[in-house]
C-alpha cells in the first residue's frame, strides 16, 4: 500500500523490489509531486546511488529544476550482507518517525515528499548545500548554529512525546505505534550492550595495539554489570519517542543551518540514549583530533569550540526541556493539581531538577556506551577510521575507551557536563602502555 503526505497519488506499482537507476528513473517520474519537483524531461534526471550507511540504498537525484534524495530499505543489513536479513518495515517507521518530528521541528528534519509502504521506500527534501557534520569535524570545521539546533530538535521531539506532555492513553498509542520497530532495538542490544563484552565473530578493533584492551572488556564484570544496567533502562524504559541512531553521521549541517537525517532506529525508549549519542560522537570527534593533526597544536582552536560545544549542548537541552515542562507540562505526569500555590510551586521545581539529574545519569552512561561500541565492535567511526598511522589511531581509541570505562564505572564523579569535558582534558595527553 502506498501513502505519502499531502494528495499526492502515488504509482500503482508497490510489490517489494530493489530499484536500480533506470527502474528509479521510471518510478518517480510516475510520481506527479516528485517529478514536478526536480523539473524538465525524466531521462535528463541525474541519479547517483551515494548510501554509504550500514543499512540502505540512498540516491540522489537532480532534474533542471531542482534535486531529492530516495531512501530504500534493503532486505539485509548492507554492511554484512543476505547473510543478516532485515525487515523492510523499518522503512516505514522511520517515516512515521519523521512526519512526527517535521511536526514539532520544522526545517529541523527533512520534508517528506512520498512514501511507499511496499517498495521500503522515501522520498525526501534533498538536503545542499549540507555535508555530514561528521566529515566536517574530521576537517576542523566550526559549527556555530548546531548546539542551538541539536537542543531544540531533543528538548522537543523527546518532550512532546513523553507523558510530562501526553496523556496516559495517547502516549501508549505511540508506544504500540512502533513497537514493531523491535529488529532494530536487537540490532542496539546487540552491538551497543553485549557483542563488544563477549567474543562475537563481527567485533574488531585495531590490531595489536588494543588487543589487550578488547580482552580486558571483556573479563571486566564490573564493566559487564554496568552495561547490563544499562541495557535494562533501554528495554524497559518507554520514556519518549527517541531517534535511536543520534549521530553525528545522522546530522547535516553547514555554518547555519542543522538537519537530522535516519530515524529509522525510531522507538520509545530511554530519552538519555539519544543525548548521549550526540554527546559520545562530540567526545570522540575531540579523542580524534589530535590523529588528523597536520602539527602540534593546529586544531586546538576546533578542540576548544568542541569541548564548549559538549557542555553547552547539555545545558541548552536541558534549559529548553525545562521551560517546555514550565509551560507545557499537560501530560499526566507530575499533574499539577498535585503542587497547589507557591509551595507547591517550589516542590515541584525541586523535583525537576532531581528528574533532569537522574536523566544526565543516564546520559552519560549511554554516551559510554557508544564510545565502546564504536571501537570494540561492529561497525566503526570514521573520525578513527581515518587517521591513517594505526598506532597514532590506537592511541586515540585507547584515551576514549578510557574515559568511557570512567564513565561508565564512576557515575558519581560525573555529576556535571563540565566535570565530562575535565575528564576528556585530562586523557587528551595520556599515553597507553604500547605507545611509550
Amino acid at each position: 500500500m502506498s501513502s505519502e503526505q499531502g494528495s499526492v497519488a502515488g504509482p500503482p506499482q508497490d510489490e517489494y523490489r530493489i530499484l536500480h537507476e533506470a527502474d528509479l528513473r521510471d518510478y518517480l517520474a510516475a510520481v506527479p509531486a516528485v517529478a514536478a519537483r526536480l523539473g524538465g524531461a525524466a531521462e535528463a534526471w541525474s541519479i547517483g546511488e551515494v548510501g554509504d550507511g550500514n543499512l540502505n540504498l540512498v540516491f540522489i537525484v537532480k532534474g533542471a529544476d531542482g534535486g531529492v534524495a530516495v531512501k530504500q530499505a534493503l532486505p539485509y543489513v548492507r554492511l554484512v550482507g543476505e547473510s543478516w536479513p532485515l525487515p523492510l518495515s523499518r522503512s516505514h517507521y522511520e517515516y512515521l518517525a519523521l512526519t512526527h518530528q517535521a511536526r514539532l521541528v520544522p526545517g529541523l528534519v527533512p520534508a517528506v515528499l512520498h512514501h511507499n509502504e511496499g517498495l521500503a521506500l522515501v522520498v525526501m527534501e534533498l538536503i545542499e548545500p549540507h555535508i555530514i557534520m561528521r566529515k566536517g569535524l574530521i576537517a576542523g570545521a566550526l559549527y556555530p548554529r548546531f548546539v542551538g539546533d541539536i537542543a531544540t530538535f531533543m528538548a522537543r521531539t523527546l518532550f512532546f512525546s513523553s507523558d510530562l506532555a501526553l496523556t496516559a492513553a495517547k502516549k501508549k498509542e505511540g508506544i504500540a505505534a512502533f513497537a514493531g520497530n523491535h529488529a532494530l532495538c536487537k540490532i542496539t542490544e546487540d552491538l551497543i550492550f553485549t557483542d563488544p563484552y563477549r567474543v562475537a565473530e563481527q567485533n574488531r578493533w585495531t590490531q595489536p595495539w588494543l588487543d589487550a584492551t578488547a580482552a580486558a572488556f571483556r573479563e571486566d564484570l564490573d564493566l559487564h554489570a554496568a552495561i547490563s544496567r544499562l541495557k535494562l533502562i533501554f528495554l524497559n524504559a518507554p520514556e519518549a519517542l527517541i531517534h535511536g541512531d543520534l549521530h553525528t553521521g545522522s546530522i547535516m549541517v553547514t555554518e547555519d543551518s542543522t538537519v537530522v537525517i535516519d530515524p529509522e532506529f525510531a522507538f520509545y525508549g530511554p530519552m538519555g540514549f539519544d543525548i548521549g549519542a550526540v554527546i559520545a560522537n562530540l567526545l570522540m570527534a575531540y579523542l580524534a583530533s589530535a590523529g588528523h593533526e597536520t602539527s602540534s597544536g593546529a586544531r586546538r582552536v576546533f578542540e576548544v569550540w568542541l569541548l564548549e560545544t559538549i557542555e553547552n549542548v547539555w545545558t541548552e537541552f536541558s534549559h529548553e526541556f525545562l521551560e517546555l515542562w514550565r509551560t507545557e507540562g499537560h501530560g499526566d505526569a507530575y499533574p499539577l493539581t498535585l503542587f497547589p500555590g507557591p509551595a507547591g510551586a517550589a516542590r515541584l521545581e525541586v523535583e525537576r531538577q532531581a528528574y533532569m539529574a537522574r536523566l544526565f545519569g543516564d546520559t552519560v552512561g549511554f554516551s559510554a556506551a557508544k564510545i565502546i561500541r564504536r571501537i570494540l565492535g561492529l561497525a566503526h567511526n570514521a573520525d578513527f577510521e581515518l587517521i591513517e598511522d594505526p598506532r597514532q589511531r590506537a592511541i586515540c581509541e585507547a584515551r576514549s575507551l578510557r574515559l568511557a570505562r570512567a564513565m561508565m564505572l564512576e557515575p558519581s564523579a560525573f555529576p556535571t557536563i563540565g566535570a565530562v569535558t575535565m575528564a576528556a582534558r585530562m586523557v587528551r595527553d595520556w599515553l597507553p602502555d604500547f605507545a611509550n
